[in-house]
């Protein structure tokens, strides 16, 4: 009966390690998504649409200004076309209160 008692401790103890550990992994997995990953997303594809034949290799959030409620979301891209590598500079423009894009541009640059 005593060896039935410790098994069964060392096999709780041993479950309980392993799902604190589960839990521990998982939190460190799940970052918080940042506000601008929407816009960031926005300017990916439009510079795919903007470039068919590119690759986006790398991507860069500059940062927001905001101004009388509307908002601007700075990117830059570094896109592969053929072999050749530029940067892109996109400007995402909206309006703050109902997220509706108002202006995309695009600069190119060197990467």
């Amino acid at each position: 009966m005593k060896r039935f008692v410790n098994g069964l401790l060392i096999s709780i103890m041993a479950l309980t390690t392993f799902f604190q550990m589960t839990l521990q992994v998982n939190a460190e997995i799940t970052a918080p998504v940042p506000e601008y990953a929407k816009w960031g997303k926005l300017a990916v594809n439009k510079t795919k649409d903007k470039y068919p034949n590119a690759q986006v290799i790398d991507y860069l959030h500059i940062g927001k200004e905001e101004n009388n409620r509307i908002s601007k979301e700075k990117f830059k891209l570094i896109v592969r076309q053929n072999s050749k590598e530029f940067g892109v500079f996109v400007t995402i423009e909206f309006n703050e209160d109902t997220e509706e894009v108002r202006n995309i541009s695009f600069q190119e640059t060197t990467p």
